[in-house]
């Protein structure tokens, strides 16, 4: 994720990252967000963006990850539904094409910036690890991406 190419997003007008969590901001099944990525956040203010995470995580950690990177957090997204990520954009009161959606997973995160109007943009996941249902969406990535690589 940090590998994302800021200024070509810039010149495309793009001033929010809506940022997964779940394998991209923080490895499967952590609390922990890497100092590289914390880094990377930290710097994106000075660059000119903002940055919300957009995750289908319910649990109490993701709004203390939120707290502690000092970002707004939508919980309970349910990407692919739209929702969640309509709710990022009304929260951060900008329009839809100052929006990108950053994240792992083809079904959920880059489906669901799509359904919502956004860009989107496909990074590798943290971690191999990853739900059971998500391996087997893993496995229809796979195919669908063929030799192909995420963005960044």
């Amino acid at each position: 994720m940090t590998a994302l190419d800021l200024d070509a997003l810039k010149a495309e007008g793009v001033t929010v990252l809506l940022l997964d969590v779940d394998n991209t901001v923080s490895p499967h099944h952590s609390a922990e967000v890497i100092p590289g990525i914390r880094d990377w956040i930290a710097s994106l203010g000075p660059l000119g963006f903002r940055a919300c995470l957009v995750s289908n995580n319910w649990h109490d950690d993701i709004h203390e990850r939120a707290a502690a990177l000092g970002l707004p957090v939508v919980a309970k997204a349910g990407k692919p539904l739209p929702f969640g990520i309509r709710r990022a954009i009304r929260l951060l009161a900008v329009r839809k094409s100052e929006c990108v959606m950053v994240g792992d997973q083809i079904f959920t995160d880059v489906l669901g910036g799509k359904l919502a109007g956004v860009r989107t943009v496909l990074v590798e996941p943290l971690t191999p690890s990853d739900m059971g249902h998500t391996m087997v969406l893993r496995r229809l990535e796979q195919r669908i991406m063929a030799n192909r690589r995420p963005e960044a």
